[in-house]
């Protein structure tokens, strides 16, 4: 028998690019390109239309040296640090948003989490990949896990599907796994700082904690509200022995911010 030829793997992208731009015009002829946000028509799958992009609040520079919480034109110099990171210091090592929590953001997390639009993820990823600050050596990629239950209820992770867009975007290397959840939490919102620290206590874990010894972590989940189960998630890294960790997240809800990201 003659030895199978084997395909150069760049032909294979090209011919899979020119496969998927081939049947683009019957996709958006069966399914017309729709903004994700609010229904408007536009040019092509995967973007927002042009009110909704303006929709969006970019957070911007200066900003907090520790948790990078906009300072607007008028606020801080670079390098100071914000009245919360001077009342509590964090434990993190910065905070990469892609958006400010707006109408906008919102409705696109509730399309990806709830409405199942799992193919937003590439576009929400985009967003959050231009944030993310270089960093010295490998980084790992580790998504804020969901308990076993939550995810089969699901049949997803949104955070996980977020880390695996950022991980193709030559962000790090995802480690799917890195952390479990061991028991179900409640939903946090409504309760005080010391509420959500009880509910959060001894429910995450790492579970490869040979793989976060020594490392810098890339922690990605898509809203960052409180910050409480980011600030679990940390503490269990850093406990694991990761060198650093970023969180990297869609949105993150500071109405006091939002003037100034736009």
């Amino acid at each position: 028998m003659q030895a199978m030829q084997q395909v150069p793997m760049g032909r294979v992208t090209t011919i899979g690019r020119a496969v998927r731009e081939g049947i683009a015009p019957f996709v958006d002829l069966v399914y017309p390109p729709r903004c994700p946000a609010c229904g408007e028509a536009i040019g092509e799958q995967g973007g927002l239309c042009a009110e909704c992009w303006s929709g969006l609040a970019i957070p911007g520079d200066p900003s907090c040296a520790a948790c990078q919480r906009p300072f607007g034109e008028v606020g801080p110099k670079e390098g100071s640090f914000c009245a919360p990171c001077l009342e509590n210091a964090p434990i993190h090592d910065g905070i990469a948003a892609g958006t400010l929590y707006t109408e906008v953001s919102r409705k696109l997390v509730l399309a990806l989490k709830h409405g199942r639009r799992i193919a937003l993820a590439k576009l929400l990823a985009r967003l959050m990949t231009a944030r993310i600050p270089p960093t010295e050596g490998e980084r790992l990629i580790v998504p804020v896990p969901l308990h076993r239950w939550r995810l089969w209820h699901r049949g997803f992770n949104q955070a996980g599907l977020l880390a695996r867009e950022l991980e193709k975007a030559g962000c790090g290397t995802l480690l799917v796994d890195a952390m479990r959840r061991t028991k179900r939490t409640p939903s946090l919102g409504g309760m005080g700082a010391k509420a959500r620290a009880r509910a959060l206590a001894g429910a995450i874990e790492v579970s490869r904690p040979e793989r976060i010894a020594g490392r810098n972590v890339l922690l990605v989940d898509d809203v960052l509200t409180s910050g409480a189960t980011s600030t679990a998630c940390v503490r269990a890294l850093k406990r694991a022995g990761a060198r650093t960790v970023t969180i990297s997240c869609f949105a993150r809800v500071l109405d006091e911010a939002l003037d100034h990201a736009r």
